[in-house]
């Protein structure tokens, strides 16, 4: 059966005079990453939001200018949902058995679990590695080492075609289980990964990456992003109630919005308000706003009154 879905969006960033971006300000009194949130949506428009080098070098002589030169709040935050291959969510599914320092999250960049004898590693998904594959039942599953070097993905894909698929590990038992086959400093990947899940404070979509190498702050659900101008302004995370100076951003004179209506007709078993689902959907849009030639176009989904972007359609 079609179905149809009605959506919107904020279409900005177009202008009646040329050369004109986004407006930063900088405030020295520190806070946490809400409270600087709250400020800037009440002074201004919200906290800072950075799409492109232009903005970026607009951002860095904002503040340098005013005399500061040291790390701030920004708008970037990333929501931290580690899940299991076999998308189990019961009984354990949130066992961990991290290392000493990890997760880590290293370079913003480290999205897939290895296990080690000394306990478990945030790691880069492309890396080639053996892994560990199960069979049996969720209860009482069979591990099993395969003694292959491969990626995350590539493992995933002959778990699940030679196995039931990457292990899934929900409690003391199962991980002494799988740490007995990782001896002699092997590391393994297993079945937990997450999503990027980078996100803007004003929701415009994510489409430019400035971060910092080396770890970052990474063992709460969300971890909020700064910016370092004594390193030529790069990203890193670390928890959200830390209290920094932070930037704030508002729309210049002349930047003209408008609100699209959107009418999708799509898989039905596809759930357009899912988060991954509206970003690689925004992401689609702004590509398709580049290869028309339209640049420095900032779009972002329209929220209705129950915190939904898309409602379907009645065809009867």
């Amino acid at each position: 059966m079609e179905r149809i879905w009605l959506g919107a969006l904020y279409l900005s960033g177009w202008h009646i005079s040329t050369c004109l971006s986004r407006q930063y300000h900088f405030v020295a009194d520190a806070k946490n990453w809400t409270e600087a949130q709250t400020y800037c949506r009440q002074t201004y428009t919200d906290l800072a939001t950075i799409q492109n080098a232009e903005e970026l070098n607009e951002f860095i002589r904002s503040v340098l200018s005013a005399g500061y030169n040291n790390d701030v709040w920004i708008g970037l935050y990333s929501e931290i949902d580690w899940m299991w291959s076999n998308g189990y969510t019961g009984i354990g599914a949130d066992y961990k058995s991290w290392m000493s320092g990890q997760p880590n999250f290293r370079d913003a960049s480290q999205f897939c679990v290895l296990t080690e004898i000394s306990g478990w590693d945030d790691y880069f998904c492309t890396l080639e590695n053996q892994f560990i594959c199960y069979n049996g039942t969720q209860m009482n599953p069979e591990f099993v080492l395969v003694n292959q070097i491969m990626n995350w993905f590539s493992a995933q894909k002959y778990c699940r075609k030679n196995y039931t698929d990457l292990a899934t590990v929900i409690s003391d038992s199962d991980n002494q289980k799988v740490q007995s086959l990782v001896q002699n400093g092997i590391s393994a990947w297993i079945g937990l990964f997450r999503h990027t899940n980078f996100f803007w404070s004003d929701g415009s979509s994510f489409i430019y990456k400035n971060f910092d190498y080396g770890a970052n702050s990474a063992d709460s659900k969300v971890i909020c992003g700064y910016a370092e101008l004594g390193n030529s302004g790069k990203w890193k995370f670390q928890t959200c109630d830390a209290a920094l100076p932070f930037v704030c951003y508002n729309d210049p004179p002349g930047l003209q919005m408008q609100i699209w209506k959107l009418k999708i007709n799509l898989d039905p078993s596809l759930e357009l308000n899912n988060l991954t689902v509206k970003e690689d959907l925004l992401e689609m849009l702004q590509n398709r706003l580049k290869e028309k030639g339209l640049s420095g176009i900032a779009l972002k989904w329209r929220e209705q009154s129950d915190g939904k972007v898309f409602h379907e359609e009645d065809l009867t």
